[in-house]
């Protein structure tokens, strides 16, 4: 490492270049399916030619290969919970937990009023837990259910699910990110939430504004015939209850006190098998392998476990809507998620996005123009990094200093890595966030991509006020003026 040479501009933009040239050619010859492995293939082919650029510049593969296992090692968190999340829908929609929310909402949720509902509930619940993911993979599978009944788009449902949880994600004190950007930036975590508060809740009513709107627009047209089928088809294939949403409970319960999301994720999986065996004994046994014997019902639950659960009601909506999950049903998605952290992986060992940020930094001449130019780095960083915590970290740690000399409050760099890194995480459909979200609710994240409106809105409205409202100069503390660089 002592040995290589520093990257030029050109070293740096030419893997990006591949990558972008390739993802093009993948989405428009696959179309939707491009995340089943086009993607893969492209994100590989251009970790290869940044780990030649390496090669060129001095390192060894063995160096180069440190890089690939640490972008892997990055993302064994996320693929971890992708496949308890796959586990429990298998269970829950086994142990009659779906099932149950499906026929409530159908039953409680008015058409005109689902995705401005779906919108607020998904933010008052994730602000309570932190954790967005958490609530599409419990909230979020049951409101895709009921849309499903009510003849609604899934696109725009699932924008409206994440559109409340990352609002709800990234104003919570027990958020991960929400903790992150402070500490990147050196500012306070509250003072951190206060101050984004003055953008974020205008962005949300705007988006609820438009989920409102787009809901009165179907208003009449959902067919009560078919909600009529599906409620049936529901009631006898599955015994129905309230007490058949107390593994969701379970489940916030535990993100409530701040269980880390696999263990919580897979224990509340865990009790929807339980939960299947003891209330949904007439489902088991439709499903049970005679060759099993007596333990049939436990690999009825097993099965759910890793293969899921498939639907033969004979109501083909409804069949299309529970035959999913288990594991196995998130490989393509941890596929993704690997190569994705194989290129973003070589690309910060090899100094290549670093080299990339050095060049922003000469264009941000004034306030607003940092501000702007941290935002379009966070975004930039979750397209080429694929993580959101590295579109955090990296611009969090390269823009600090320069922020502190301007004599800029650390929240405003924190809002900013917030505004960028965490919102925009879940638009790239090979990120670790977008792969999540298609993968759970079942829309490809380019279908729901242009309904993130709080996620799509919240960026261009903080570069907006940048310009507008431009951030003062304040007094540094004396330990951080002492930390810079003297003249």
């Amino acid at each position: 490492m002592t040995d290589a040479r520093s990257p030029s501009l050109l070293d740096a933009l030419m893997p990006i270049g591949v990558l972008v040239v390739l993802l093009g050619l993948s989405v428009y010859l696959y179309g939707d399916s491009s995340s089943s492995g086009p993607n893969q293939i492209a994100l590989m082919s251009a970790a290869f030619v940044a780990g030649l650029i390496g090669l060129k510049n001095g390192l060894k593969w063995a160096d180069i290969e440190d890089g690939i296992l640490a972008g892997i090692h990055m993302a064994m968190k996320a693929n971890l919970i992708l496949l308890a999340v796959g586990a429990l829908i298998g269970t829950w929609i086994l142990a009659g937990t779906v099932p149950t929310m499906i026929w409530f909402g159908l039953k409680l949720i008015s058409a005109e009023y689902f995705y401005v509902t779906s919108c607020l509930i998904c933010a008052l619940t994730a602000l309570s837990i932190g954790s967005s993911w958490t609530v599409a993979g419990t909230l979020g599978i049951g409101l895709m259910g009921v849309a499903a009944g009510l003849g609604l788009d899934p696109a725009i449902t699932a924008g409206a699910i994440i559109s409340g949880a990352y609002f709800g994600d990234k104003l919570s004190p027990m958020s991960d990110t929400t903790n992150l950007a402070p500490a990147a930036a050196g500012a306070d975590l509250f003072a951190h939430i206060r101050y984004m508060l003055q953008t974020t809740v205008p962005v949300l009513l705007i988006a609820l504004v438009i989920f409102f709107i787009l809901g009165q627009q179907v208003s009449g047209s959902h067919d009560t015939a078919r909600i009529a089928e599906v409620l049936q088809a529901l009631e006898s294939q599955f015994s129905l209850g309230w007490h058949l949403l107390l593994p969701v409970a379970f489940l916030l319960f535990l993100a409530v006190r701040q269980w880390a999301a696999f263990p919580a994720v897979f224990l509340a999986a865990l009790v929807g098998a339980v939960f299947a065996l003891i209330f949904q004994a007439d489902v088991i046994q439709r499903l049970a392998d005679p060759a099993a014997g007596a333990l049939a019902p436990l690999k009825t639950v097993w099965t759910a476990l890793f293969a899921g659960y498939e639907s033969n009601s004979g109501n083909v909506a409804l069949d299309g809507l529970l035959s999913k999950g288990g594991m196995g049903s998130m490989l393509t998605t941890v596929w993704l998620i690997i190569c994705a952290m194989c290129f973003g992986g070589v690309l910060e060992k090899l100094g290549l996005l670093q080299r990339l940020l050095q060049s922003t930094l000469h264009l941000a001449k004034s306030t607003s123009s940092l501000i702007a130019s941290t935002i379009a780095t966070t975004i930039g960083s979750n397209i080429i990094t694929a993580d959101q915590y590295i579109a955090i970290v990296l611009p969090g740690r390269m823009y600090r200093e320069e922020y502190a000399k301007r004599g800029l409050a650390p929240v405003t760099l924190s809002r900013a890595l917030e505004d960028g890194g965490t919102l925009t995480s879940v638009l790239v459909p090979w990120n670790t966030c977008g792969a999540y979200m298609a993968a759970t609710l079942g829309v490809a994240t380019l279908s729901y991509l242009p309904y993130c409106f709080f996620n799509l809105l919240m960026p261009l409205l903080a570069m907006f006020l940048a310009f507008i409202f431009p951030p003062q100069p304040v007094a540094l503390p004396e330990a951080v003026r002492d930390s810079l660089p003297q003249a």
